[in-house]
């Protein structure tokens, strides 16, 4: 009877960390919180940028789209996770495996193009500051962001394409807590080195292109910053760039790290604790970064308080 109802089965079962069990308690807590954190602060930056006619600016435009980006990204995988946390069915469905890799992976690959838009943006501020509003103006923006979008969830449904082609020869353990590529090639019953290589291509076109764009954009700022004169307006370009940089390090080394090494090197534990970093740590401490200190952020959340504190006191 049991190997009927096993033979039936027709999803995966994502082991996640249940060869831990003392620590499912632990990160189920710890997850809802960030969860919750990054929920909030995300959906507070997109909520300033739509509030204070000040922060209308092409900067913010994209910054708004990053925060709802990572909104979905971690609502991709994080609730799925919690749920197979909180009891024994660690199960889903074939279709929801299918969906969840193809949205996770889309706005992964969207954000890698979203963060080179931005690089491109603030060269345009610091290299171009006279012809900024002319370079920058909202129909282009509208349009790099879409075309980020378009190439993203397009990669996507390539890469998923080609993972769920491979047979599985009736497999459906996942030793990871989310469908994800090298995960799911490691339970293929055929040989996927070609499947691999493409993979690693796709991975190439869709990390090192963009990351390459944004290390020319930032070594044409750090030439322009360093031809100004003045102390104060260096420490404002800096603090424009420094936040953008530090994201952009963050998400690029650990993409890189997982998936742009050979699959023999590839370690299952620290693949799935590398996972947790950039689908729950990145998009909530990405709010923080760009407001920490960020004057006109703070000065738009201080005036949204007090409209907020008057309506109150009426």
């Amino acid at each position: 009877m049991e190997e009927k109802n096993e033979t039936s089965f027709s999803g995966f079962i994502l082991l996640g960390f249940s060869d831990r069990p003392y620590l499912e308690l632990i990160l189920f807590v710890v997850l809802l919180i960030l969860y919750i954190f990054t929920l909030l602060g995300n959906a507070t930056i997109i909520t300033l940028s739509y509030l204070d006619p000040n922060l209308h600016t092409p900067m913010y435009f994209f910054l708004s789209n990053l925060s709802f980006l990572d909104m979905c990204y971690v609502t991709s995988s994080v609730p799925q996770f919690l749920f197979n946390l909180s009891g024994t069915d660690k199960s889903i469905s074939y279709a929801g495996c299918v969906t969840q890799l193809f949205v996770s992976l889309g706005l992964g690959c969207t954000e890698c193009m979203l963060l080179a838009v931005m690089a491109f943006d603030r060269y345009a501020a610091v290299c171009r500051p006279l012809h900024y509003t002319v370079i920058m103006h909202p129909r282009l923006c509208s349009l790099m962001a879409s075309a980020s979008w378009i190439f993203g969830f397009t990669n996507s449904l390539v890469q998923t394409v080609l993972t769920f082609i491979l047979p599985l020869c009736g497999r459906n353990k996942i030793d990871h807590f989310f469908c994800e590529i090298p995960a799911l090639i490691k339970i293929a019953c055929v040989d996927t080195r070609s499947t691999e290589s493409e993979m690693f291509f796709a991975s190439v076109v869709s990390l090192l292109i963009p990351v390459s764009l944004i290390m020319f954009s930032y070594g044409q700022i750090v030439r322009a910053i360093l031809r100004i004169k003045s102390a104060a307006g260096k420490r404002k370009a800096f603090g424009t760039c420094g936040s953008h940089f530090i994201v952009v390090s963050l998400f690029y080394g650990t993409g890189i790290y997982a998936y742009l090494q050979p699959s023999n090197n590839y370690s299952q534990d620290k693949g799935k604790f590398t996972s947790l970093f950039y689908v729950i740590i990145i998009p909530m401490i990405n709010p923080v970064i760009y407001t920490l200190r960020n004057k006109d952020v703070k000065g738009a959340m201080t005036k949204i308080l007090w409209k907020i504190h008057g309506l109150m006191s009426v």
